[in-house]
C-alpha cells in the first residue's frame, strides 16, 4: 500500500492545489510513482478522463504534474455550483443529481465508502498519495461530518501538513488558530506547518518562525516564496480574471456569472503578442479583435445576464461590424436562436438566444462526457483557414445543438459557423498549436499586423516547464528530508 501525506490549509486559496502538484512532481522526479487525491472538490472547471468520467480540473492538473493519466478515483466527489445555494453532485465521474447545500450536507456521510474505495484503489497502484484538503479543517460547524479534511486524514491514516498564506497577512494567527481548534486526535495527525506565498527577505521571519514552532509544538517545514507559474488553478478564486494583458491582438472573453472551463484559453494567454482579458461589463468590452463566449454551468441564467447587462447588444454590434465571435460549449448555446429546458435541468423554461447562429439547443437529462478528436470542416469567414485542421479535446454538456463545422472521430458532427461567428462543444480545442496558431494569424492578417511578430508555443512543453519551475521553487524552500521522514513514519 502507498504511503500518504495530506495538505490542508488555514482557509481557501492558500495554495493547496499548487503545492499538491509540486509534491507530485517532486516525488515523480525522485523516482516514485505518485498520485493526487481530493475526496471532495467544488469547482466549475472540470476535466473528462479517457473513460469519459468527470473530475475536478485541479486533480487532472496534479496528475499531469505527476506524469500519470487522470482517473475518477483521484476526485470521487465533485460539486459543480448551479446556484448560490445548490450544486450538481458528481460521484465517481457520474452525475448523481442536483442538491441544495442542506440536502448535500445530510447526504455526504453516505459517500464515505465510495471515497475510501477510491482512495484504496490508488493506494494499491502508486507509491505515494498526495491528498489535498478543502477550505479549512477548523470549520467547527462542519467538522462532525467532515469527509475532506481531518475526516479524510483519518480514513487514509495520513499525516497532515498545514499551509498558511502569508501574502494575505496574519499567517501566524492563521496557523496557530487553526491548530488550536483541532481536536486532540487531529493534532496528533498534524506533523508540520508551511508558510506559503512569501515575498521578501526570509531572514526577517526567523523570530516569528521560532515563536510559531514553540507555540504550536510543530516544526515549520518551509517558507515557500510567491512563485509565478502559469498552471491551472481553481475557478472562483482565480487571479487570471483580473489580468488586463495588452497585446498586438486583443481577445475579450466574456466573464459569465457561471463561467466554467476557462482553461480553454490558456493558449492565447501564453502567446507573445496576444492580450486576453475577461469582461463582465458592456462599457469595458471596447473593440476587441475577437470575442469569446466561454462555457457556463447555467446557460439560461447567463443568457439573462447578457441581456440585462447590455453585453448581448454590444456583442451583436461587434458581430454586425464583422468582429469574429467564437462560442465554446455554453457559449455556443448562447449564440443560437433558442435555448429550451423542458426537463427542468437548469430551472426549466425556454429563452431566445442571441440569434447569431441558426441553431437551437434542447437540454436533455443525460450529460455528454467524452474525449474526442476530429477535423474542422465547413468553416467560413476569418476562420476558414481552420478547415482540414485536426483537433483534440473533450465534450461535457447537457444540451444538444446540431451543427456541421467539426467532423468528430465517431462520425458525429459538432459546431456551426456563419461568416465570422462560430461555436462548438469542444473544450480544449485551442490547445492544439496548429489550431491556435492558425486562428491568431488570421486575426493578425485581418488587423494588418505582421503575424511573424506573434510567436506561438507547444502547450505540452510549456506545461512541463511550468511544473518544473514550481517543483524547483518548492524543493529549494522546503525540507524534503523531513517530508520523506514524515512519509516513512506515518501517523
Amino acid at each position: 500500500m502507498a504511503r500518504s501525506i495530506m495538505l490542508q490549509g488555514t482557509m481557501s486559496n492558500v495554495g493547496k492545489s499548487l503545492l499538491t502538484a509540486a509534491l507530485c512532481r517532486i516525488f515523480a522526479q525522485d523516482g516514485y510513482s505518485a498520485a493526487p487525491f481530493k475526496s471532495q472538490n467544488m469547482a466549475l472547471n472540470s476535466y473528462i478522463t479517457k473513460e469519459g468520467l468527470e473530475i475536478g480540473r485541479a486533480q487532472a492538473m496534479q496528475a499531469e504534474a505527476a506524469g500519470i493519466e487522470p482517473t475518477a478515483a483521484m476526485n470521487p466527489v465533485l460539486l459543480k455550483p448551479t446556484t448560490d445555494v445548490g450544486s450538481q453532485v458528481i460521484v465517481m465521474g457520474e452525475v448523481y443529481g442536483n442538491m441544495s447545500a442542506r440536502e448535500y450536507f445530510g447526504y455526504k456521510k453516505s459517500l464515505v465508502p465510495t471515497i475510501k474505495s477510491a482512495y484504496d484503489s490508488l493506494a494499491q497502484k502508486y507509491d505515494i498519495i498526495v491528498i489535498e484538503g478543502a477550505g479549512s479543517p477548523a470549520e467547527i460547524n462542519l467538522k462532525a461530518d467532515d469527509i475532506v479534511n481531518m475526516g479524510m486524514a483519518k480514513i487514509a491514516k495520513s499525516p497532515v501538513l498545514l499551509i498558511g498564506d502569508i501574502d494575505r497577512g496574519g499567517v501566524f494567527a492563521q496557523l496557530l488558530g487553526t491548530a488550536d481548534l483541532l481536536e486532540d486526535d487531529e493534532k496528533r495527525l498534524l506533523k508540520g506547518l508551511i508558510v506559503n506565498k512569501f515575498r521578501g527577505d526570509k531572514t526577517l521571519l526567523k523570530e516569528g518562525i521560532d515563536i510559531l514552532e514553540k507555540r504550536s509544538g510543530k516544526p515549520v517545514l518551509g517558507v515557500i516564496p510567491y512563485t509565478r507559474v502559469d498552471i491551472d488553478d481553481e475557478d472562483s478564486l482565480s487571479e487570471r480574471f483580473e489580468r488586463k494583458s495588452v497585446g498586438l491582438i486583443d481577445i475579450a472573453v466574456i466573464k459569465l456569472p457561471h463561467i466554467s472551463n476557462f482553461t480553454d484559453f490558456t493558449a492565447f494567454e501564453c502567446t507573445d503578442g496576444v492580450g486576453l482579458r475577461y469582461v463582465s461589463r458592456a462599457n469595458a468590452l471596447g473593440k476587441p479583435d475577437m470575442v469569446i463566449l466561454p462555457g457556463t454551468k447555467n446557460t439560461l441564467y447567463d443568457m439573462k445576464f447578457l441581456r440585462e447587462s447590455g453585453l448581448e447588444a454590444r456583442i451583436k454590434q461587434l458581430a454586425a461590424a464583422d468582429t469574429p465571435i467564437f462560442g465554446i460549449c455554453g457559449g455556443y448555446q448562447l449564440l443560437g436562436e433558442e435555448i429550451s429546458d423542458p426537463l427542468n435541468v437548469e430551472g426549466g423554461g425556454s429563452m431566445t438566444g442571441m440569434g447569431l447562429l441558426p441553431v437551437k439547443t434542447f437540454f436533455s437529462a443525460e450529460k455528454t462526457r467524452t474525449r474526442i478528436q476530429g477535423v474542422f470542416e465547413n468553416v467560413q469567414g476569418i476562420f476558414a483557414g481552420l478547415s482540414g485542421k485536426k483537433f483534440d479535446g473533450y465534450e461535457i454538456h447537457l444540451g444538444e445543438t446540431k451543427g456541421d463545422m467539426l467532423r468528430l472521430e465517431n462520425g458525429r458532427t459538432d459546431g456551426f459557423c456563419v461568416g465570422n461567428i462560430c461555436g462548438c462543444y469542444i473544450h480544449g480545442i485551442f490547445d492544439d498549436k496548429e489550431v491556435s496558431e492558425t486562428l491568431i494569424r488570421a486575426l493578425a492578417d485581418k488587423k494588418g499586423i505582421n503575424s511573424e511578430d506573434i510567436s506561438t508555443f507547444d502547450m505540452t512543453e510549456y506545461k512541463n516547464k511550468q511544473y518544473d519551475i514550481l517543483a524547483d521553487a518548492v524543493r529549494q524552500n522546503i525540507d524534503m528530508e523531513k517530508i520523506y521522514k514524515i512519509l516513512e513514519e506515518g501517523v
